[in-house]
């Protein structure tokens, strides 16, 4: 079927979407949004996509689901709308790049800069209901976002996968750790009672795109 997804993308992703599971996904979808509000709009469904090609890939960053708050998702998982208040694990999140890279903390939390240099800023789910967290998963997104994954490690090298959290570190486990570097850590959550911190991510994952002759991120 016909989906509204950058050609890079569409061009290694086009089985996916014949298969049966993914022509149920698009119904339900749009019965969502017929029926409800959902987040983010239907435009940037993909944008974590359309800001970063398949070509571009350096890093991906997983996350779990879009914010369920008004105005506050935008098809990057982690980032809001620059008129949004940053939220408590993005806050902790700038602190880290701080205190690892001396990164000033940014006056807003979109994410788009880093979506344009090569980090794919994918969440497992790509819909939520508004205030209604979890409310699209397993409908079919995971499997997506599993193939998404899989086709970056089988088909790229040297890509710099950062899973924060234990969904995320399970969603990885089929990455090729032969030729990806996977780095781990608590999700930046302050559920997470500040385990995230001190992780040093941002700055091991430069020293890596250095090594293997590529561009380090602008964190």
């Amino acid at each position: 079927m016909e989906v509204k997804i950058s050609s890079s993308w569409k061009n290694v992703l086009s089985a996916e979407f014949e298969k049966e599971y993914f022509l149920q996904l698009v119904e339900f979808i749009k019965s969502e949004y017929k029926n409800y509000t959902i987040y983010p709009s239907g435009k940037e469904i993909f944008s974590a996509f359309e800001f970063c090609s398949f070509e571009e890939v350096k890093v991906v960053l997983l996350g779990q689901d879009p914010y369920h708050g008004a105005g506050q998702a935008n098809g990057l998982c982690f980032s809001v709308s620059e008129s949004v208040s940053v939220p408590p694990s993005l806050q902790n999140i700038f602190k880290e790049i701080k205190d690892d890279v001396g990164t000033d903390i940014p006056k807003n939390g979109n994410l788009e800069r880093w979506a344009k240099q090569g980090v794919l800023l994918l969440n497992a789910t790509l819909t939520v209901r508004a205030n209604t967290a979890g409310s699209h998963q397993n409908k079919g997104w995971e499997t997506f976002t599993d193939a998404v994954i899989r086709v970056i490690s089988e088909q790229k090298n040297g890509i710099v996968f950062l899973l924060w959290g234990n969904y995320a570190q399970k969603k990885g486990n089929f990455i090729d750790i032969s030729k990806h570097l996977v780095l781990k850590a608590a999700h930046p959550s302050p559920l997470a009672r500040g385990g995230f911190f001190g992780n040093k991510h941002f700055s091991q994952t430069n020293q890596f795109l250095e090594k293997i002759g590529k561009t380090p991120i602008i964190w």
